[in-house]
């Protein structure tokens, strides 16, 4: 299948460039209130080097299961399942070549839409049964982009997925994003142990660097966050109070607001902790906590914590969940 990219425009500015290579984002243009138009997004060179440059999932789609599988284990329909450990002993975002690595099928194309499809076998990156998987990116002139991810399976299986953007509302070449003011609709984390794996407790976000609830600078408790789970920063999951707004962050630099929306029960703020030293593209060069990410989700190692929110798919049931990010400036 061949590797190609896509652009969606609307009339205000707003832009959007992706490939078919894990569905991924490379470019995000977005008017400030200079009237500049800033790519806010970081990404590599080309299509072709989200195939074969390695990189932390900038601005893909991870799957199978997004986030974290504690030592790659799980049980369902009372069969264990070994998945492959790429994180330590833990499981990432899908394995060694998850579906950020995987070259997608274009559906459809409009003025305002790309529709991509992949058929996921039964034993891809050791999960059961055939999954597939469709992506819909929407660009309103409400400057509004949309993601809808809808997947089916013929037998039980588990389904987590995400888009991994990596944002900096102050432009991708930027050096910092502590000045970014965020707000994030959340009463709660999942608490977790020192492989960032969830112990199945809560916490209270009251009192402690996780509270986003009144916008705060990302800079304000970041070095904070970063001793609870010695992560260098931010890498939790927040538990959303409900279907709707989930987050909104504003760069005073630029005057670039980006307001989240989802109906996905979690979301994953992490700061680029780990971006590796040296990680390139688009003619620099990207540095730790030079963007953040707000992955929604279900909670990380959800299989293994009955009274989390379900990520298992069935034959009978479909899993469907959207994610929105609108613009202002």
């Amino acid at each position: 299948m061949s590797i190609n990219t896509y652009k969606l425009a609307n009339a205000n500015g707003v832009a959007i460039t992706v490939t078919n290579v894990g569905c991924a984002i490379i470019n995000l243009e977005v008017p400030g209130k200079d009237g500049k138009i800033r790519d806010i997004v970081l990404g590599l060179d080309k299509a072709e080097d989200y195939l074969t440059k390695p990189h932390p999932f900038f601005g893909v789609v991870a799957g199978r299961f997004a986030n974290r599988i504690g030592n790659g284990k799980f049980m369902l329909g009372g069969k264990a399942y070994q998945l492959e450990t790429n994180d330590g002993l833990h499981h990432l975002h899908g394995g060694i070549e998850g579906f950020d690595k995987k070259v997608w099928n274009v559906e459809e194309v409009t003025d305002s839409k790309i529709v991509f499809t992949y058929n996921s076998p039964c034993g891809d990156a050791k999960y059961p049964g055939n999954l597939n998987a469709r992506i819909t990116y929407t660009l309103s002139n409400d400057n509004t982009l949309r993601m809808d991810y809808h997947t089916t399976t013929d037998t039980e299986t588990i389904c987590n997925l995400t888009n991994h953007s990596y944002f900096n509302l102050g432009g991708f070449a930027e050096e910092n994003i502590y000045d970014h003011e965020m707000q994030i609709n959340a009463d709660k984390i999942t608490a977790v142990d020192t492989g960032l794996i969830p112990t199945g407790k809560f916490i209270d976000v009251t009192g402690t660097p996780f509270d986003f609830r009144t916008a705060k600078t990302i800079g304000q408790d970041l070095e904070a966050a970063g001793k609870v789970s010695n992560t260098g920063g931010y890498d939790h999951n927040f538990v959303l109070n409900g279907v709707g707004k989930a987050a909104s962050v504003y760069a005073p630099k630029s005057g670039i607001r980006m307001t989240i929306s989802t109906n996905s029960p979690g979301m994953q703020l992490y700061t680029g902790n780990m971006i590796p030293a040296g990680a390139t593209g688009k003619g620099v060069t990207y540095a730790k906590h030079s963007a953040f990410c707000l992955e929604t989700q279900l909670f990380p190692d959800a299989i293994n914590h009955p009274h989390f929110p379900t990520c298992v798919v069935t034959k009978e049931k479909a899993q469907e969940f959207y994610t929105e990010f609108k613009f202002e400036w």
